[in-house]
Parts: C-alpha cells; structure tokens; sequence
C-alpha cells in the first residue's frame, strides 16, 4: 500500500503543472492552452489534426483565421492582428511577414506586449506538453516474472491486477511517440505467496493516429519489481517465502490503442507479450486491461 500512495502522490503533484483550460467560444467548447499570456495572450489547440490558434484580448477571445478559397489562402488572421493592436505602432510590414505558426504567432504577441508593456517578460520556456493519467484493471498470468538469474519459474496462473499510468505526450514536438510511469499490483492467488508490485518506464511509439484513436507499441525499457514467493532450495524438502526485487532492462512488448471518449480516452492494452531478454517459459502471454485516460 505504501508503494500505491507514494506513485499516487508523484502522478498528482506531476500533473497539477499542466495548462489546459476551457473556454467557450462562439457557443463552442474548446480546451485551449497558454502559449503567451500577456495584453495580448496567444491560445492553441488541435482539431482534427490541424492547429488552431486564438487571441485573448481582456474577456475577448478571437480565433485566427486563414480560410482557403481555390487553393489561395486568404490570410485573414493578418487584418485580425492589425485591428487587434490598433492603438500601438506595430509594422505592417511585420505583421504581413506574420505566418501562422506558434513560432511566428509567438514572436509577434510577445513584440507587442513589451511595447503595451514595459514591465511584460518574455517566458523563454514553452512546453507543449499533455499529461494523462490512466486507471486500468485487467488479468495477467506474470509470464515475464522472474528473478536476476532467471533461475525462478511460476505457474501461478491468471490473476487479476489493477495499473496507474501516467504518460507524457508532446503533440508538436514528438507527436508518433509517449513516455509513461507505470505502476502495477497484481494479485496473488494460492496459499502461499503475496501481492506484486511492480514500477516501469515506458516508451510508446504511435504508428496509428487519427482524432478519435491511437494505436501503439508499448516498450517496458526499465522495471523495478518487488514480489514475494514460494521457493524449494536445494537439500530441503519444504519451500520457504522469499522476497524477490528485480530492477532490470526487460525490453517486453506489446500493443495498445487510445479511443477518444469525451475530454480522455478509453484504452484497451494487451501488453507483455514478447521480451528479447526473458524467456517465456513457453507459456502463451495473457496480459490484457482497460481503462480510461484522464487529460490534462
């Protein structure tokens, strides 16, 4: 149990960093982040794979827009900055050399709040990331369980197990791939023996992406497991508990899909099913779970 609210405090103290906020638009919800906050503040967000950007401006809030009409775009968004900082000398000829980008869209909100401004700081970090955090319940048969030298072998069976992810995702800067902290409790069943616990680091690459889902490999790149079992050594006729802690580079595979459900996502996992560095004992992989992903 320990372990469960020392991962849980980590995941919520990690999380309460992100900053995403809704805002209603035209009678429409949007879940925007802050890329320049200032007179002027520049929000984003993706829709359907497509960037979108607006300007707050007081209780204000313009969406920049750049419609295409016979394959030309018409820019729109340029006589939208102009009567946006109306009042203060800017260039035109800057903001004709504006594209829209959240580089360029950046560079030029921040020109202008030092000019309204002259306390205004520029923030040299920008960070776009989405944190999710995942609760899962599922069953395993543990196929990947084993001690340093491999020496251990259990056919415990299917047991059930509960998973808290979080994963790290930068929609711009990294969009095919995740990174996650995972923690898993699986329950033992039989007489003798106790619970796994069982911490992971965890790449995923997302070869499918679509707005309503995601497909990935998942990549167990380090775990740490703590897990207590029964063990016959060698010259003794009964098995005593032992206590078993593993942190290794296991390298186990497997596949999962994100589905978009309201403002997460429901995510189905079948994972641990093939390592390059353990054996599986010939056993068929079981390791499947659902669950839903929070958005922040």
């Amino acid at each position: 149990m320990k372990h469960f609210i020392l991962f849980f405090f980590l995941f919520h103290l990690i999380s309460t960093t992100a900053q995403t906020t809704s805002y209603t638009i035209h009678h429409q919800s949007y879940e925007l982040k802050t890329d320049v906050e200032g007179t002027i503040s520049l929000l984003w967000t993706i829709i359907d794979k497509e960037y979108r950007y607006f300007a707050k401006k007081g209780d204000s809030i313009t969406p920049l827009i750049n419609t295409k009409i016979q394959g030309t775009f018409q820019e729109e968004y340029k006589t939208q900055l102009l009567k946006l900082t109306s009042g203060v000398p800017m260039d035109k000829d800057r903001i004709d050399r504006v594209r829209l980008t959240l580089s360029n869209l950046r560079r030029f909100f921040n020109i202008y709040n030092k000019k309204v401004d002259p306390a205004y700081i520029e923030k040299k970090s920008h960070s776009n990331l989405e944190y999710r955090l995942g609760f899962f319940g599922g069953i395993t048969n543990s196929i990947f369980r084993t001690d340093l030298s491999n020496s251990l072998e259990y056919k415990e069976g299917i047991r059930p197990q509960l998973i808290i992810d979080f994963e790290l995702y930068d929609s711009k800067a990294l969009p095919s791939h995740g990174f996650a902290i995972q923690y898993r409790h699986t329950f033992f069943r039989g007489e003798l023996g106790d619970n796994d616990h069982q911490f992971s680091i965890n790449h995923r690459f997302k070869f499918i992406k679509t707005p309503m889902f995601q497909v990935y490999l998942n990549t167990k790149v380090v775990t740490y497991s703590i897990f207590r079992t029964d063990f016959l050594g060698p010259g003794f006729t009964d098995p005593s508990i032992i206590t078993v802690t593993n942190l290794e580079s296991p390298f186990i595979f497997g596949l999962g899909t994100d589905i978009k459900l309201k403002k997460g996502y429901l995510t189905l996992q079948y994972t641990d099913i093939y390592s390059f560095v353990i054996d599986s004992r010939n056993e068929f992989p079981v390791d499947i779970s659902a669950g839903y992903r929070f958005v922040f």
